[in-house]
């Protein structure tokens, strides 16, 4: 079994650092920015509410990002124990149910996302993984 299959083999130097200064500066930095894109998942231990700046596009009813660290990222763990969350888009949040799509290509849906981040995901990460959150009719500021 791969690195790429196994969620708990030990993180690379690479995804070590990113992780520590995506934690540590970039996220509290842009969680606070309005227009940035949150998720919202519910952290699987504590239960509190955990947000994470990402990148994607809203579709339609749906939106699509792509994970860098799929099954290692903290956010795709909360989601798979619940994946009820809230998407806050353009300032205003957007309740809805995500969906792992490990069979969809992530690089090909790369494409169809904004390019800076797009770039910035295949650069950094290692374990891509699509996630389409179904928003429902609903939202809330």
């Amino acid at each position: 079994m791969s690195r790429n299959e196994d969620p708990t083999a030990p993180m690379d130097l690479k995804q070590r650092v990113v992780t520590a200064f995506q934690r540590h500066v970039a996220n509290p930095v842009l969680r606070r920015v309005p227009l940035q894109t949150v998720l919202e998942t519910t952290g699987r231990t504590s239960g509190l509410p955990r947000r994470t700046p990402i990148g994607g596009r809203r579709v339609g009813d749906s939106f699509w990002l792509v994970s860098e660290y799929g099954d290692a990222s903290h956010y795709i763990r909360n989601i798979k124990a619940d994946p009820s969350v809230r998407v806050r888009i353009r300032g205003r949040w957007h309740e809805g149910t995500a969906h792992l799509l490990p069979d969809d290509d992530p690089i090909a849906r790369l494409r169809t996302l904004p390019r800076m981040n797009s770039t910035a995901v295949r650069v950094l990460g290692s374990r891509l993984l699509t996630v389409r959150v179904d928003l429902a009719e609903r939202s809330g500021a």
